[in-house]
């Protein structure tokens, strides 16, 4: 395995909510490129806004790209979900990534009102992008409203709310998208799972 670690690469959120002109996608292609030059077989991307860009990518790279996004959709096709709520960056709830993709595979997406989609933001920008300490409660809350609405499984869909689960036991019924990612990429180099990562929808 071999990471390329990129802070510096612009805003994803920013670039799509057109705040920003800051282009990530030049950057993002000398770095895939990069990894190609190193003979990698398969390329996965960590940033979930990111794959906005993943058709635009794929095309002008020349291995595979896993899709994070559809990936999770069959995911939860294979579990038989049929309701999900989904906390992530305003940018992916704008440009519809996995609203568009679930609905392909049968399965409702449910996304925070603007009041929980605030929660969202605060606790992904403010707090762990910014490296300052954060509470449970932001969380709590956006993710409550996802299953008062009936959501059967709540999509971790940013990786900075991986930090979240990581660091706090919450419970049943969520799903982190970095998981399936990293699941699938060991899948797809013909490579098996521990058994502790065969089942990703925590219990």
């Amino acid at each position: 395995m071999i990471i390329y670690n990129c802070p510096s690469i612009p805003d994803r959120t920013s670039h799509i909510l057109g705040k920003s002109k800051r282009n990530p996608v030049i950057p993002m292609l000398e770095i895939a490129n990069k990894l190609v030059s190193l003979d990698v077989d398969y390329i996965a991307i960590p940033c979930i806004t990111a794959h906005f860009y993943h058709s635009l990518l794929s095309q002008n790279i020349a291995v595979p790209i896993l899709n994070m996004i559809r990936e999770t959709a069959l995911y939860l096709k294979n579990n038989n979900v049929e309701s999900a709520g989904l906390l992530a960056t305003e940018g992916t709830v704008f440009c519809k990534l996995f609203q568009e993709e679930l609905r392909l595979h049968g399965i409702r997406l449910v996304t925070p009102s603007k009041k929980g989609q605030e929660a969202v933001n605060h606790l992904i920008y403010d707090t762990i992008k910014a490296g300052q300490p954060f509470q449970l409660d932001q969380f709590s809350y956006a993710s409550d409203e996802l299953k008062h609405q009936g959501c059967e499984v709540i999509i971790i869909g940013c990786t900075e709310l991986s930090i979240v689960k990581r660091d706090y036991e919450l419970g049943a019924g969520y799903l982190d998208a970095l998981e399936v990612l990293a699941a699938q990429s060991v899948l797809s180099c013909d490579m098996g799972l521990k058994e502790e990562y065969k089942d990703l929808i925590t219990r």
